[in-house]
């Protein structure tokens, strides 16, 4: 039997919850019967509890791990993607792309819900939008979600509270930085959406990104999490198409195509007066990436990679 995206991350959300103990989460049903999964808010989480929130996002169609690294001589671990089905994976679970805003609660929303509520245009151009028994959703938030929340929710989903199950953490945890340095190769197929370029040709990606400290706030956290993806991550996407397409698009998908690139996001932020939306949106993509065609076997790299900026901004007076 083939699982939907939210059946396949609800079996995983399962594995989560068995080991709750080990994984230093939290679970809990709301008052109306939701399954809550903390990760980072009210528990301590750590760094699996933070590999398998990512897998989550995606749908369980990927391979995340933690591996070494350094930058400027500082060892620095590396969050690495793999996965097969990249534009299910990256673009119809794991993108951040439905803002969450009921009452005074904000959280970003990602994980398969979104392809069961499917109201994204994004969807228009991708596969993956499904009409599954159960959803489940990842947020990256300060606070769990308020019974309005799931109330929300389940309208939009058309689902009772006891089929839904929501996972969140903030950014500045230990989850929740992994959960988003996850998201390198996410940013790549996005950017590559953005540009016009033909998802369908994606046939598998790896990414990988460092993993900065974990911040004590959260305006820290995006900071951070934000170079790590702009200054250091790095993807290969295998692709079957025309090599004479790549050339063109290919110089505008690294971070370092747009004005704003060359400091840490801190910086950038503070520039347009704490204004995220007047930050140029094709800034948020890798550092690097590289095009393998699997129809003539050529490959072609843009972009890469500013250990000095991260440098900066990770370790400033180290």
């Amino acid at each position: 039997m083939i699982l939907t995206l939210n059946e396949r991350a609800n079996r995983l959300a399962d594995q989560m919850a068995n080991a709750a103990a080990d994984l230093r989460i939290g679970v809990s049903r709301s008052s109306t019967g939701a399954r809550l999964i903390d990760c980072g808010v009210q528990t301590e989480g750590g760094l699996e509890a933070g590999l398998l929130l990512a897998r989550v996002c995606m749908s369980d169609l990927s391979h995340i791990s933690i591996g070494s690294g350094e930058i400027a001589g500082v060892s620095c671990p590396q969050v690495q993607v793999v996965t097969d089905c990249p534009v299910l994976a990256c673009m119809a679970s794991q993108y951040a792309g439905w803002q969450i805003s009921v009452g005074k609660y904000f959280a970003m929303g990602s994980g398969p819900m979104r392809a069961a509520y499917g109201k994204e245009e994004l969807f228009d151009k991708i596969p993956g939008r499904e009409q599954p028994p159960l959803a489940v959703g990842v947020l990256e938030a300060r606070k769990p979600p308020t019974e309005e929340v799931i109330g929300f929710l389940c309208e939009k989903l058309h689902l009772p509270p006891d089929r839904l199950t929501l996972l969140f953490a903030p950014a500045s945890s230990q989850a929740g930085t992994i959960q988003v340095v996850a998201r390198s190769l996410e940013t790549a197929l996005h950017k590559l959406y953005e540009l016009k370029f033909d998802l369908n040709q994606v046939i598998s990606g790896v990414g990988s990104a460092p993993l900065p400290p974990v911040a004590p706030t959260e305006m820290q956290a995006i900071g951070w999490t934000n170079d790590a993806i702009l200054y250091g991550g790095r993807v290969t996407i295998w692709v079957r198409g025309d090599d004479d397409q790549i050339p063109e698009i290919g110089p505008r998908v690294p971070s370092n195509a747009s004005p704003d690139h060359g400091e840490p996001f801190t910086a950038i932020f503070q520039r347009y007066n704490n204004d995220f939306y007047k930050i140029d949106p094709l800034l948020f993509s890798p550092a690097e990436i590289v095009f393998r065609n699997l129809k003539t076997g050529r490959t072609q790299a843009f972009g890469k990679i500013s250990p000095e900026t991260l440098d900066r901004s990770f370790f400033p007076g180290a």
